[in-house]
């Protein structure tokens, strides 16, 4: 894994082999942001990272200069791998949070500019986590929810859908807070 752009473009990022990741693919993450970097403007954002294994999103948003991002695991190694790393690179800006992700949704009084989900493509009710988004009222007017997902997983019958994006085995499915009640 490397960091695609910003102040810490093509930092490697190496995860020990025992943490129960997945990453998201180089390819995958640098179509992401080149979609991103067409819609948003990183300053002053605040970003939501569940489910944040290795920590390869947060890292790439803290990069391009996100003002606040809040990463969130159940995993211990995966959440001390984080804090580490943050620290080596001198990223002051993500904050490490070791909790359930739908436990996380459920208490959290905090709203995000942009939330990125990867859950562990088995799980099961993988919409649920758009749902409690939007029924929380997570995501700030014009926010955008990603969600990553295999090709099994369909969520554009959900509220709030915008678009699907496949890039090898990786899918996106992306939300927009439009704030018109859930309507493309």
């Amino acid at each position: 894994m490397r960091i695609i752009s910003g102040k810490l473009k093509g930092r490697s990022i190496v995860a020990p082999t025992n943490l129960p990741v997945r990453p998201t693919t180089d390819f995958a993450k640098e179509s992401l942001f080149n979609i991103l970097n067409n819609h948003i403007d990183y300053d002053g954002l605040t970003v939501l990272d569940l489910f944040c294994g290795t920590g390869n999103i947060s890292y790439e948003f803290a990069s391009r200069g996100v003002e606040a991002i809040t990463a969130v695991d159940d995993n211990f190694k995966c959440t001390s791998f984080v804090k580490e790393t943050a620290e080596k690179f001198g990223l002051a800006n993500i904050k490490v949070v070791k909790y359930d992700a739908f436990q996380f949704l459920k208490s959290t009084p905090f709203t995000f500019d942009i939330i990125f989900a990867d859950p562990p493509y088995e799980m099961e009710k993988i919409e649920s986590v758009a749902e409690i988004i939007f029924e929380k009222k997570l995501l700030n007017i014009g926010g955008w929810l990603i969600i990553e997902h295999s090709d099994k997983t369909k969520l554009s019958a959900l509220p709030f859908f915008y678009e699907s994006r496949t890039y090898g085995k990786v899918n996106f499915s992306i939300f927009k807070n439009d704030d018109k009640e859930g309507k493309k």
